[in-house]
């Protein structure tokens, strides 16, 4: 078996300020080559069952391709894109290839493009009519009914947050062998009703997509490989946003395309029965810091329209005016903003520095006015770490430089670049102790609670101005549900 090898993961969001440029994918991930499956060896992520899957086939001869991914932002430039394209289909050109294996999202969008990655597809299908191809998608995948003309196979994420990407990429691999070497050829349905669905309530822990995964397993039986139920990423804002349901059969059984249409029917009807399930009440931030702080112990308040994995921009003041407002009687931490200037005047002062500083509402005063604080430089750091917890465990992250400035018992993390405060080992950077702090208000939503489920007696979630609202309803959305 010959295999190749190449990935672009990147959630677009059409309300975010910031596109997605080069060296935004050059500081997440950017390998090629055997050094991308050595750099993901053992962490939870999908080259990681890339590099086992090889190492368990050492007669294959496998090529890796352009491996790359970003924080979520705007829409991609045109011109990264159109050269990742062309780098791809340059390694690939003039070979045979028996399978192609990519890691995608599936809510990629560029300045001119809604559906980017079937562009991308497409040009492989295209020069690669013979070989089998299979992709796996985040569960926030915003699906085309295209996929199933253009893929052989497809697998989705069945966990939010995020710990199942090993085990998605693993179950793709495995399809993909069956499928070139026993035989096996598969026939896709997808069916996307433009059912568009808040992601607030969309954790696989309990509630409407548990009971959706729930069904799916319970479904998937011969002929039926492999069902995805995916929630859409509707701040992409394309025609396609919305859940989709992708089922794949094995053509071997003459009912396979009957059966995996029943079953998307069956799945879809389910999606739309608990639409509304997937909201949540809209908590102003200051009634949720009230509400969270009647909790003991460690207590947190997420602030998701600014969530650096749903697009945020790390520049909206909503959620510090009210912690400040609060006057709280412990320790606590905002995380965090995103402020190059702010972080040079920082580092340039040194630790023990007092400065005046405007925090928030840099990029725009649309989602309210800058807090004026007068603050002290408590630390400066590189923006150096590794994950630790359970979402992409062990792979490196880098915010740029960083400090920490304190106000009385309160201190706010600042960053070069947006930064997500998904993992412990961030605060941990910070030189911030979990075990003797109050409250978290962070800039997060569902994937922080992958880390910090367990170590929060309670997590609040707050609605405030930002480019990913929970109130869908306030967005011009290019889908409206059926």
């Amino acid at each position: 078996m010959k295999l190749a090898v190449a990935r672009l993961w990147y959630e677009g969001n059409a309300f975010c300020l910031l596109p997605a440029q080069r060296e935004d994918f050059e500081r997440r991930e950017w390998h090629k080559g055997l050094a991308a499956l050595r750099t993901a060896q053992g962490t939870a992520t999908e080259l990681a069952a890339v590099a086992d899957w090889v190492d368990a086939h050492p007669h294959c001869q496998v090529q890796v391709s352009r491996c790359t991914s970003a924080l979520p932002a705007g829409p991609i430039d045109d011109g990264f894109f159109d050269a990742f394209m062309a780098e791809v289909q340059a390694d690939l050109a003039g070979q045979s290839w028996d399978a192609i294996y990519l890691s995608l999202h599936g809510a990629a969008i560029t300045r001119s493009r809604d559906t980017p990655e079937i562009d991308f597809v497409r040009a492989l299908r295209r020069n690669h009519p013979q070989a089998v191809i299979g992709a796996s998608f985040d569960l926030h995948a915003n699906h085309d009914p295209r996929w199933v003309d253009l893929l052989d196979i497809a697998c989705g994420y069945r966990t939010y947050p995020h710990v199942d990407m090993v085990e998605t990429a693993a179950r793709t691999l495995a399809l993909i062998e069956h499928a070139v070497t026993g035989g096996m050829r598969p026939v896709g349905v997808l069916r996307n009703d433009g059912i568009v669905l808040s992601s607030a309530n969309m954790r696989t822990d309990a509630g409407p997509m548990a009971e959706l995964q729930a069904q799916a397993r319970a479904l998937t039986a011969s002929p039926i490989l492999d069902i995805s139920v995916y929630g859409g990423f509707a701040y992409a804002n394309t025609p396609s946003i919305g859940a989709s349901v992708m089922v794949w059969a094995d053509r071997a059984d003459p009912s396979a395309r009957a059966t995996a249409q029943r079953v998307a029917d069956q799945l879809t009807e389910s999606v739309r029965r608990r639409a509304q399930a997937f909201d949540i009440p809209l908590i102003a931030p200051a009634q949720a810091i009230a509400l969270a702080l009647q909790s003991p112990g460690l207590v947190a308040v997420t602030d998701a329209a600014d969530n650096p994995l749903s697009g945020g921009i790390g520049d909206t003041p909503a959620l510090l005016r009210a912690l400040v407002d609060a006057q709280i009687d412990g320790a606590c931490v905002f995380a965090s903003l995103a402020d190059a200037a702010l972080v040079a005047q920082s580092h340039a002062a040194g630790p023990g520095a007092a400065m005046a500083v405007s925090l928030g509402a840099r990029r725009t005063g649309d989602y309210g006015a800058a807090v004026e604080l007068t603050v002290e430089v408590e630390r400066v750091t590189d923006g150096r770490f590794v994950n630790t917890g359970p979402m992409e465990r062990g792979s490196a992250v880098q915010c740029g430089r960083t400090a920490v400035l304190r106000v009385r018992q309160l201190r706010i993390i600042v960053t070069e670049h947006v930064a997500a405060c998904n993992d412990p080992a961030f605060f941990a950077l910070h030189g911030v102790d979990l075990s003797s702090t109050r409250l978290l208000c962070v800039k997060a939503k569902n994937h922080f609670r992958a880390a910090f489920a367990t170590l929060c007696t309670t997590i609040v979630d707050a609605d405030a101005p930002g480019p990913a609202s929970l109130d869908l309803a306030s967005l011009p959305l290019r889908r409206r549900s059926a």
